[in-house]
């Protein structure tokens, strides 16, 4: 992929209030479905479709632990995003 598609993914992922705000969650600990549910005032349902966006953007990563799945940020990935904002946004001086 190329880098334009990489950001092109990853701002279409973050374009949704309710993801930006299950990211703002995420970066204090890990969390399972039902707690970003009553965190966000949403349904579990609506959590899991915004959680498979995110996931498939590399934003998120989904730990197994026991009968539930808890999950974080992928923290290499948003530093990847930071660096390309930075390279996209910045003009460099010749």
């Amino acid at each position: 992929m190329t880098e334009a598609g990489r950001i092109t993914r990853l701002f279409k992922a973050l374009s949704v209030e309710t993801r930006v705000d299950m990211i703002d969650l995420l970066k204090h600990r890990s969390l399972c479905v039902n707690a970003l549910a009553k965190s966000l005032g949403i349904t579990p349902a609506a959590v899991s479709q915004h959680l498979r966006v995110l996931r498939n953007a590399d934003l998120v990563i989904a730990d197994r632990k026991g009968y539930f799945v808890h999950y974080r940020l992928n923290r290499d990935a948003l530093a990847r995003l930071r660096d390309d904002a930075d390279r996209f946004f910045l003009h460099e001086e010749e």
